[in-house]
């Protein structure tokens, strides 16, 4: 009877062992199962859609006016008045400064008199040679007589000229006296003012731009010229253009390329494109800095995404697209930006959904939950 009893103690013991075990075992495997299993990822995404592109593509310019003249004075003398206001519009010939005209005056009148003084001599000697070859036909003379006279009267001839020479110059220097605008625009600030001495050392006096049309030069990288041009038989010549203001406003005028440069600069590895543009309500300034954007004959439908979802290693560019629930990587092969959007050249389709956001926490595989992010997509 105590041995039975005792059996039925081990035994009951042997049962009372195994049923830890098998509960741990079973814990085990639910967590390694839980363990391989991670929890879904909250992503953003948004589709790649379809946009019409355009060939151009966006640049900073700078205006440039058209003709724009630094004003000097080209003689020397007391400034008498200046005939303009600072900032108007001015015509050609319309006077700006006046120098004191009292001293070119004299110097024409003395310059005048000495031309007529020339002129007497050389009647004078005129006459002396047309009478020592009188003489010496008759015999009454010498040759060397009417060498002498001749001479005399190239002399005098020579005279004459210097003498018309310096009459002209005189009369040059008292234009000068008075500056008026060689160009149709408006004026700056002026630099000097009404009595004080000013010549040719004085620098520049005021700057006179043109208004109507106005230049915008930009530099171009070869890169995006030759992808611009596709090729190097297509002229950008006379290629439609719009301008856009540093506070995103857009220019009302159209223009167009009429020049792009014969050479590429060394230093920037750039070539220098400009446009022309109308600029009847003076909208545009000279040395303006804007945005210019090249128009396209033929806009293009594309595939694009936002650039929010690219990424890049050191094999290229990539972005993560959901495929069955989960993150799956495609390599991207991308042409220029367009607004917030980046073109696709090859790796997407539209309609397939990319990774926006929550990037930082997406691997390859790895499950995810996706909601539409919205954005301007134009």
């Amino acid at each position: 009877m105590a041995a039975h009893s005792r059996s039925l103690k081990v035994l009951s013991g042997r049962r009372v062992g195994v049923v830890p075990a098998v509960a741990a075992a079973v814990l085990i495997s639910a967590v390694a199962a839980f363990a391989q299993t991670p929890a879904p990822v909250r992503v953003g995404v948004a589709p790649a859609v379809t946009k019409e592109i355009s060939k151009g593509a966006d640049f900073v310019g700078r205006v440039d006016a058209v003709e724009k003249v630094e004003v000097r004075a080209r003689v020397k003398g007391y400034l008498q008045s200046v005939a303009f206001q600072e900032g108007q519009a001015v015509k050609i010939g319309e006077p700006l400064y006046e120098i004191e005209p009292d001293l070119f005056k004299a110097d024409v009148e003395q310059a005048q008199g000495a031309l007529e003084r020339a002129e007497a001599s050389k009647t004078l000697s005129e006459i002396q040679l047309k009478r020592a070859e009188e003489l010496l036909t008759k015999q009454a003379g010498t040759a060397v007589q009417r060498d002498q006279a001749a001479a005399q009267d190239q002399q005098s001839a020579g005279a004459v000229l210097s003498a018309k020479a310096n009459l002209s110059t005189a009369q040059i220097n008292l234009g000068y006296a008075s500056i008026t605008s060689p160009i149709k625009g408006r004026i700056g600030l002026t630099n000097v003012t009404a009595g004080n001495v000013v010549g040719p050392d004085s620098g520049v006096l005021a700057t006179i731009v043109s208004q109507d049309p106005m230049y915008v030069t930009f530099p171009v990288s070869q890169r995006e010229f030759l992808r611009v041009t596709g090729d190097a038989k297509t002229s950008l010549d006379n290629t439609g253009a719009k301008l856009t203001f540093a506070d995103g406003t857009t220019y009302g005028q159209a223009g167009k390329i009429d020049f792009v440069d014969v050479k590429v600069d060394r230093s920037t590895d750039t070539i220098t494109l400009r446009a022309v543009f109308p600029n009847p309500d003076e909208r545009l300034r000279d040395g303006q800095l804007v945005r210019l954007q090249l128009a396209s004959d033929a806009p293009q439908s594309r595939v694009v995404v936002p650039q929010a979802a690219l990424l890049a290693d050191k094999d290229g560019v990539y972005v993560f697209v959901v495929e069955d629930g989960k993150a799956a990587v495609r390599r991207l092969k991308v042409g220029g930006e367009s607004g917030s959007d980046m073109v696709v050249e090859s790796g997407l389709s539209p309609g397939d959904v990319v990774i926006v956001e929550g990037l930082q926490n997406v691997r390859p595989g790895a499950p995810v939950t996706a909601s539409p992010v919205t954005q301007n997509r134009s």
